[in-house]
């Protein structure tokens, strides 16, 4: 069976027009992203590992304080809200991004839809990679696609090309 070109010009736009209009990449949604607490300092950098199963640090540490809100980066459903080895986690939904935030003592509850800036809940104490930095909490705030991780202040960070001379 043979299509009509205008058929098939209509399907490409129609499956581009999606493509570009899904939050699949950090960068096209950038806009629609906020830091997860305020003021913000990163204190711990991205260093993903180069093989999964090999140490590295799989987001980026926000210094912070107990007690402390802490916000959803972007719109989405709450997917974990809970303990998890020892500390209190909550993952954001959004697409096909996952956003993560620990240690939280979490105000929402799995299956929430929750909007950008929202509180999620609040920064807990404790004893964490951050006291190195001289801080008794931080916010460790991941970012995953599919099984990839990838760097969450790619979120909220532009990059801004100049002319060369």
């Amino acid at each position: 069976m043979k299509l009509h070109p205008w058929l098939s010009v209509g399907t490409f736009c129609l499956v581009f027009g999606v493509v570009l209009s899904s939050p699949a990449a950090p960068s096209q949604a950038a806009s629609k992203w906020v830091w997860p607490i305020a003021p913000h300092q990163v204190v711990g950098a991205f260093n993903p590992p180069p093989k999964p199963w090999l140490p590295g640090h799989r987001g980026v540490d926000l210094a912070g304080y107990e007690g402390q809100a802490v916000h959803s980066a972007g719109n989405g459903f709450v997917i974990y809200a809970g303990t998890l080895a020892g500390r209190g986690v909550v993952v954001v939904l959004h697409g096909s991004l996952r956003t993560t935030y620990e240690p939280v003592v979490a105000s929402v509850a799995v299956g929430e839809y929750v909007v950008a800036g929202q509180d999620i809940g609040s920064l807990a104490a404790g004893v964490t990679h951050c006291s190195e930095f001289g801080r008794v909490s931080c916010l460790h705030w991941g970012l995953r696609r599919g099984l990839s991780y990838l760097n969450p202040l790619a979120l909220v960070t532009q990059v801004h090309l100049l002319p060369v001379p």
